[in-house]
């Protein structure tokens, strides 16, 4: 579980900061150091966080891009199916390693016997 634990939070960790690799230990703290308030107003939920950490300007920008991210994917999800969605997170925690290439699904092989 641990390890599982360690390689989502790594995931994400990228995704807000694709050119620099966080230890949990230390990203953590940073992250995930503020207190949210979720509110719903005319058909519309917002999470409001606010932070005390040192470097609150730096973690806010980066949840801003994280948010940016996440809005564009939710504009063409419905023309995607689960798995493409998936790649495409995985393309922009990855796109330092993928120099900005989007990861593809492999191709289906059919067995004809």
């Amino acid at each position: 579980m641990i390890a599982l634990v360690y390689n989502w939070w790594s995931l994400f960790a990228r995704l807000v900061e694709a050119d620099k690799h966080y230890e949990p230990i230390v990203s953590r703290p940073l992250f995930l150091h503020c207190v949210a308030k979720q509110t719903q107003h005319a058909g519309q939920t917002t999470l409001t966080t606010t932070s005390s950490h040192g470097r609150e300007s730096y973690v806010k920008a980066a949840y801003t891009r994280v948010c940016a991210f996440f809005d564009e994917l939710k504009a063409i999800a419905p023309q995607l199916t689960p798995l493409q969605c998936w790649y495409r997170i995985l393309s922009e925690a990855m796109k330092k390693y993928l120099k900005g290439a989007v990861l593809k699904p492999p191709d289906l092989i059919s067995c004809v016997s």
